[in-house]
């Protein structure tokens, strides 16, 4: 698989963005694609009920950027102001650092943030801390009772 890296290089197309109210349909099929198997711990069927909430309430309300690859949104990231609300990319374009970049492009943003990850999703936590993620506390989600961490990053003076 090439990375971004890789693909730069080549003169392929990929740029970060902000997202529109046209990329929502697209960033919530991702999103829920990518819950469903990074989260199969948690039945798809709690997923499935979140779309319109994604949708019409989350994703509006969060600043998101999207990372296009070719013309095509392959993933995003979403921040509440310090905090990552969502980072997801499409499972066919996973393992290309695109994940990467959207974080890099959101430190470059902030010189701090914070986020809750699942303990089950053990690649995710392997990902965070690889990226200067540390962590911080344990607590449970509310809604899906499952347990997580409580993550940082904060940029060096």
């Amino acid at each position: 698989m090439k990375t971004i890296e890789d693909k730069c290089s080549e003169g392929y197309a990929i740029q970060i963005r902000s997202s529109t109210t046209a990329d929502i349909p697209r960033l919530v099929d991702v999103w829920e694609r990518c819950s469903q198997i990074s989260h199969a711990f948690i039945p798809a069927s709690y997923w499935e009920g979140q779309r319109e909430a994604m949708a019409q309430q989350y994703l509006p309300a969060a600043e998101s950027y999207v990372l296009e690859s070719d013309g095509e949104a392959s993933g995003f990231i979403s921040l509440m102001d310090t905090r990552v609300a969502a980072l997801f990319v499409d499972e066919a374009q996973q393992g290309k650092g695109y994940g990467k970049a959207l974080l890099n492009h959101a430190k470059s943003l902030r010189s701090q943030l914070n986020l809750q990850v699942y303990q089950k999703n053990e690649s995710a936590v392997r990902f965070y801390k690889l990226q200067g993620f540390d962590i911080t506390e344990e607590c449970a989600d509310p809604h899906t009772g499952e347990q997580e961490f409580v993550m940082v990053w904060a940029r060096s003076s």
